[in-house]
């Protein structure tokens, strides 16, 4: 339950970022710095799916649940309603898909990296059409980058 594991850190860490440290202005606009690793939680959800099956919403809720409380409520809440969505889109691309596993997290990513993206920065107060341009390109980069490598 390696990436079970990690996707649950991942998650708390990121979270608790989003609370406690500062935006930076990227073209103008309010970015979260955590919005640059964002990208790596939809990996590590597609991979402890691969590794625990339809149990990958167990530490999802877990995730939610000790973001709720390390993190400020607000974005964990923005977080959580974020993650509900874009990861039901991810599990349905993902699992639906029968393609290779890097296929698979390049194209759950693609449909489920901007649904995410919208929703988080719609509920938390930050959207902006930079910042989601920039949070989305921030986060498919990270699955462009694990396409590649798994060539």
């Amino acid at each position: 339950m390696k990436y079970g594991f990690l996707y649950i850190v991942s998650i708390v860490v990121i979270n608790y970022g989003f609370s406690a440290l500062t935006p930076w202005f990227v073209f103008g606009a309010a970015l979260p710095p955590m919005t640059f690793l964002v990208g790596a939680v939809f990996i590590l959800r597609d991979y402890s799916q691969k590794e625990i099956g339809h149990y990958v919403w167990l530490p999802m809720l877990i995730g939610i649940i000790l973001s709720y409380i390390m993190a400020d409520p607000f974005i964990a809440i923005a977080s959580a309603l974020a993650f509900v969505i874009s990861e039901a889109v991810d599990w349905a691309v993902y699992t639906k898909t029968k393609r290779s596993m890097r296929d698979r997290i390049l194209l759950s990513s693609a449909m489920s990296v901007p649904v995410d993206s919208f929703v988080f920065l719609t509920v938390a107060g930050f959207f902006g059409w930079t910042a989601f341009f920039v949070m989305v390109v921030s986060k498919m980069i990270a699955a462009i980058l694990v396409w590649l490598y798994l060539k």
